[in-house]
């Protein structure tokens, strides 16, 4: 088996305005597609991070599984990139900015939405995989109906994800990233891609292999590591809601900072 794709596309791709993202038209899934679904691997259930795989070193010293504003994720060094974004990567060095999108309770993008150090729960259903991340409370669609990757996709904070399996594994491609804060120490341009490879190591561990693609930026592929989580079939996602009693703040220069005091104490 090479590819296989859950879901059928059944009418015409419909474009939208000019330089938006295709969308598709799929039939409503029938008994043999929720048939076609229980013969794949089962990566449903909440999975966490599992000891000691939280992912390689990171270019800071850090780990991939480290919060967002923290989470650099990366197998060490940096991509080899092509001399114009060399320069750009020299250009940000000398010029450092910091990003205080954690204070302002703004989500990291994509590959560090995956590696944040909470539980995620997937779930499959014919022509679609959802990850739902409690981290930020957010949510991730895979679809698996046979659609290709956009041509010309909207800039998103998680892209346009398409999956397909093989064999054993689901492999997810990416496109469309915004340039938003998304733990990369790197410069990469509109050309990015995600590629993520999820295949059960055990009955209840799961790896997900992450590789960045760049043509533009980069002279080869970068291998980001490989993450191991475990699944616990007991545990349901848990609300979370980033603003309530947030401590940080941004001051006027843009900085971020915290407030140490007690926000549900009584003024004295």
């Amino acid at each position: 088996m090479d590819r296989v794709f859950l879901g059928f596309v059944t009418a015409s791709l419909l474009f939208g305005p000019a330089g938006s993202a295709q969308s598709v038209t799929r039939k409503a899934p029938t008994a043999a597609d929720w048939t076609s679904l229980a013969k794949l691997p089962d990566l449903s259930g909440v999975w966490e991070s599992a000891p000691g795989g939280r992912g390689a070193a990171t270019p800071n010293g850090g780990r991939a599984g480290a919060p967002a504003g923290g989470g650099r994720a990366g197998r060490g060094g940096a991509p080899s990139l092509t001399p114009a974004y060399a320069a750009k990567a020299q250009a940000r060095a000398a010029n450092p900015v910091e990003e205080p999108q954690a204070a302002n309770c703004l989500p990291p993008g994509l590959p560090a939405i995956m590696n944040q150090p909470y539980p995620i729960e997937i779930l499959l259903t014919p022509g679609k995989v959802t990850i739902v991340i409690e981290a930020y409370t957010q949510v991730r669609h895979i679809y698996t109906d046979g659609r290709p990757l956009p041509e010309d996709p909207n800039p998103l904070f998680y892209g346009t994800s398409v999956g397909h399996w093989e064999d054993d594994t689901l492999v997810v491609e990416t496109v469309g990233l915004a340039q938003v804060p998304r733990g990369l120490t790197f410069p990469y341009s509109e050309k990015l891609k995600v590629v993520e490879r999820f295949r059960l190591t055990g009955p209840d561990t799961l790896s997900i292999e992450t590789t960045l693609v760049d043509p533009e930026a980069f002279t080869a592929p970068y291998s980001m590591g490989t993450r191991s989580l475990a699944r616990h079939r007991t545990w349901t996602i848990a609300e979370y809601i980033c603003e309530e009693n947030n401590r940080n703040f941004v001051d006027d220069k843009g900085s971020a900072g915290v407030k140490l005091s007690n926000p549900l104490s009584s003024a004295k």
